[in-house]
């Protein structure tokens, strides 16, 4: 049953294929990147594998985080779920990403807003609440190592949220409200100015609910802005700010419930970058900041006896980034840059009776400090109408463990005008995180980096005038240096120590059969030497859109196959299949309103294991155009 329930939508999808490629081909559009390299670039002419998230895909389901859209979208990759709205973090948090077996909760994974990394950093892993659709004009992933371009975390890929930038003169405001189960509640308002040279964008949210669990709760507010300044055609000035606070609530497992696990959490980035562009070259030079406050009541199994302290948290990555990048000759790309990153992070406890600071197992006296600095290069070469070489290569010093060489070399034939082939050999690494090495008993001031090398050879190819586009990645990754928890001396204590092995094969096709018609699928297939937690052997995904007149109807199946929902010597895994709706009626040019239902299909099942996920629930609401 269940090999039939994988092999079905594999079936539907090769039928429209097959008639599909029956058809006339034409040259296809192209399909314009930034994450693959610094410079917008054609990504038919990079050899890494590039998903992109246009903004339509981004909140035609409208959902307010950007992470749903792509665990379902982007082939490979899963992100963790625990009710209707809300990851929260620590004990029982979800909103882990996880690419290829590599996981963003072990700070193995990137989050890039704007090319700038976003992370926790004590903890070393991105704060997935914080990922919002109001700010993302475009979401690209980029599968497997990035760390010549984006250094440490960037070891298994990155997610990099492109921002929003008005591009035609006007003004418009988008409101949208929506309501639903368990007592949810989004509501996003956002503003988007240009005139002449001047562009703003202005927008802010409040979201809720009681999720489907006594004891947890979610509250979010937040906003974000925009300014940018073109001085002339060649050079323009951007700042931009975000803040987010959450309130989220933590019950326990089924089987162990919690009482009083809250946690209040605020977490924001500043940005400012001053950009060139000219015929032959292209730059920019930036400063940001990425800072986060947590408090945390870690709660208690008997409601009568609550704790009597609080976990804090203070943290910031403050950095400056400088590329340029430059045509030296015809069928050429260098691109030199250098990145300089300070990195603070403070955790502690404080008393809820006296506010007095407790006594923290913290080395440091709870306090660290790291610099991170490192250069780089990337040359790509035409060398022929058909072949495009690129080879990259960063030297990243970590003012504790030293220097890191990272390579990576790749290959691009296209054998055909609307497809081409891609190799690539690529290095990624990760510095330990504060928590690894100064916080709690296993801590270890001697750790090294993670590191990890990824084999990988694709095919892409666009037919039909791009109407449809499909492509195969097969992949091979293997890296050392693990840090893993083990007894030593009879004490846990963190250590290099454990070895990932993984393989895998992604498949995806986009097809607009018509101006009514659009059928997307993706699937992913993942073999773990050693397995991980949060990633599913099989992941696939197959969707319709149907437009006509007012009436826009988006319909999908996911099915999760071989998830590990816990690993060791309690190994368990979940397999499940879920049915996602949304419909949308234009009631004027101004008013659509539209009606949501997620698992309609009800399906029983758990992404962390004793945390079992809600069965069908419904949204509705309005949105409005001004």
């Amino acid at each position: 049953m269940r090999l039939r329930k994988i092999l079905f939508p594999v079936c539907l999808l090769a039928g429209n294929v097959v008639v599909a490629l029956a058809q006339t081909d034409t040259l296809a559009l192209q399909e314009v990147v930034v994450t693959g390299t610094r410079s917008a670039t054609d990504v038919r002419h990079l050899p890494m594998t590039v998903s992109v998230l246009g903004r339509e895909e981004l909140t035609g389901n409208h959902q307010t985080s950007v992470l749903p859209s792509v665990s379902q979208f982007v082939p490979g990759m899963f992100i963790t779920g625990r009710g209707v709205l809300g990851y929260g973090v620590s004990g029982g948090a979800a909103g882990g990403i996880n690419m290829r077996g590599i996981s963003g909760g072990a700070g193995q994974l990137l989050v890039l807003i704007d090319g700038h990394p976003q992370y926790n950093g004590v903890y070393g892993h991105p704060i997935s609440d914080s990922y919002q659709t109001l700010m993302a004009e475009k979401v690209e992933v980029l599968h497997g190592p990035a760390s010549v371009l984006y250094g440490s975390n960037a070891m298994g890929g990155v997610v990099n949220i492109v921002t929003r930038d008005m591009r035609t003169d006007g003004t418009h405001t988008d409101l949208n409200l929506g309501i639903g189960s368990y007592g949810t509640l989004q509501t996003e308002v956002a503003n988007q100015l240009r005139y002449g040279r001047f562009s703003s964008i202005i927008a802010a949210q409040y979201n809720r609910t009681d999720n489907h669990r006594p004891r947890m709760g979610f509250e979010q507010y937040g906003g974000y802005a925009k300014l940018g300044y073109a001085f002339s055609d060649h050079w323009k000035a951007r700042a931009d700010v975000d803040i987010t606070h959450f309130n989220a609530s933590h019950p326990g497992s089924v089987a162990s419930p919690l009482y009083e696990a809250n946690q209040w959490i605020t977490r924001g980035f500043v940005s400012a970058a001053l950009e060139n562009q000219y015929g032959r070259t292209s730059g920019a030079v930036s400063v940001y900041s990425n800072f986060g406050r947590h408090k945390i009541d870690d709660g208690t199994n008997d409601a009568a006896k609550p704790t009597a302290r609080y976990f804090r948290s203070r943290d910031a990555q403050t950095g400056i980034s400088w590329y340029q990048s430059a045509n030296l000759f015809d069928g050429n790309r260098l691109t030199v840059g250098i990145d300089y990153q300070h990195i603070y992070g403070r955790a502690f406890y404080t008393s809820k009776e006296t506010g007095a600071v407790m006594d923290t197992p913290n080395k440091q006296s709870g306090h660290s400090h790291r610099n991170e600095v490192a250069a780089y290069v990337d040359f790509r070469q035409d060398l022929l109408p058909w072949l495009t070489v690129d080879a990259g290569i960063r030297l990243d010093h970590h003012s504790v463990t030293g220097n890191e060489w990272v390579p990576q070399g790749g290959v691009v034939v296209r054998p055909v005008e609307s497809g081409e082939i891609k190799a690539m050999i690529s290095k990624g690494f990760r510095n330990p995180s504060m928590r690894e090495m100064y916080l709690y008993p296993p801590s270890n001031e001697n750790l090294e980096p993670e590191r990890l090398m990824n084999y990988e050879l694709s095919w892409k190819q666009r037919l039909l005038g791009q109407r449809l586009v499909y492509g195969l990645n097969i992949y091979y990754l293997k890296g050392d240096n693990m840090i893993q928890t083990m007894p030593i001396d009879g004490k846990p204590r963190n250590v290099n120590t454990g070895e990932i092995e993984n393989y895998g094969v992604e498949f995806m096709a986009d097809y607009h059969i018509n101006r009514h018609w659009r059928v997307q699928t993706n699937h992913s297939y993942l073999h773990m030497k050693t397995p991980v937690l949060a990633a599913p052997r099989y992941k696939g995904y197959l969707g319709a859109d149907y437009r006509h007149g007012s009436w826009t109807l988006k319909v999908g199946l996911q099915q999760v196959a071989g998830l590990y929902t816990a690993v060791g010597a309690e190994e368990e895994r979940e397999s499940f299949l879920l049915f996602n709706t949304t419909i949308a009626y234009q009631l004027c040019p101004q008013v659509s309103l539209w009606l949501r239902g997620e698992n309609l299909l009800a399906q029983k099942y758990e992404i962390n294991a004793g945390f079992p996920m809600p069965r069908a629930t419904v949204m509705g609401g309005v949105s409005i155009r001004l």
